[in-house]
């Protein structure tokens, strides 16, 4: 048996999870979520827990049984605690703003960047140049996170762009004359 895909899933109390037609809803303080789930993998409720199971024990099978497994348990995490990912932004004159669903990052183009914000997704923004993204969905912070970082990712010269806070950028060194 794939060894994630047997663990059971504990569900906080104030989070609810229905299972309908191979489909699992969670629903909790911090949004509303839904999974589809593949073929050879089925959920059930007992309680308090969620379990997993498959049938066949094929290698495809073992693979979706523990990333199933996995999607739900980010799931019945993400509605009760919620995920955030940092980003920073570095640059003279570079700084980002939050208006309504949209984020608007200047990072020294002729133009400002006009981002919208996906449903679920929050942008708060301090000091100008601090964001944090967060959501219920693990997946969808991420990938909010990944896409601000690439309108200018960080240099290895002066270090300017957007990064992960956190995150070490390996410098260089510049031309010398001799």
């Amino acid at each position: 048996m794939s060894r994630i895909g047997r663990l059971p899933i504990s569900i906080p109390p104030q989070v609810k999870v229905g299972v309908k037609d191979r489909t699992v809803s969670v629903e909790g303080p911090k949004g509303k979520l839904s999974f589809a789930l593949p073929k050879r993998t089925q959920a059930k409720v007992d309680g308090p827990v969620l379990t997993v199971t498959r049938q066949g024990n094929e290698p495809a099978a073992k693979a979706l049984h523990g990333m199933s497994r996995a999607i739900l348990y980010n799931m019945v995490h993400g509605v009760s605690v919620g995920y955030a990912k940092k980003l920073e932004i570095h640059g003279v004159g570079f700084k980002a703003a939050v208006q309504g669903k949209t984020v608007t990052l200047t990072l020294g183009y002729s133009h400002p960047i006009v981002y919208p914000l996906p449903e679920q997704v929050k942008v708060t923004v301090e000091e100008n140049t601090k964001l944090t993204v967060e959501g219920p969905d693990r997946h969808l912070v991420g990938l909010v996170a990944s896409e601000l970082r690439a309108f200018y990712p960080p240099e290895p010269y002066k270090g300017k762009g957007v990064r992960y806070a956190g995150e070490h950028i390996v410098r260089k060194e510049g031309k010398t004359v001799q």
